[in-house]
């Protein structure tokens, strides 16, 4: 899981060897309900949280964004729950649904918007992190 520094949440269930993140320096190893995880801060501000549980092949990625409906204007309203949605529809290297790529690998996903943040998330089998 990855935490920013005003308490959005983005997370993995992952080593991040895997993802390449030469950057990532665990500043501390916590003890939270008996769940062991290791906190750090990226260089660029990102608050990263790490759980790691082997006993299934699976990897979980939850991101969340400080942006709900609290942020929006009187009478442009919905903007929030518009951009989740826009999110899953591809962008200039995948030109179409996300749903539909990873759910071919088994993955379960989807989003979500509140007053107070708009996240995401994803499960899917390891070897297709």
């Amino acid at each position: 899981m990855i935490i920013s520094g005003d308490g959005a949440i983005i997370g993995f269930k992952c080593s991040f060897a895997k993802l390449g993140a030469s950057d990532y320096r665990p500043s501390g190893v916590y003890e939270l309900d008996s769940i062991s995880f290791e906190k750090s801060t990226l260089p660029n501000g990102l608050d990263v949280i790490v759980h790691e549980d082997h006993a299934l092949p699976i990897v979980s990625v939850n991101v969340w964004y400080h942006v709900g409906s609290k942020d929006e204007e009187p009478g442009k309203t919905g903007f929030a729950h518009l951009f989740e949605h826009m999110m899953f529809e591809g962008s200039k290297h995948h030109n179409k649904s996300h749903f539909d790529a990873l759910q071919k690998v088994g993955a379960t996903l989807n989003g979500s918007t509140n007053n107070d943040r708009t996240n995401y998330w994803e499960n899917l089998p390891s070897n297709h992190l």
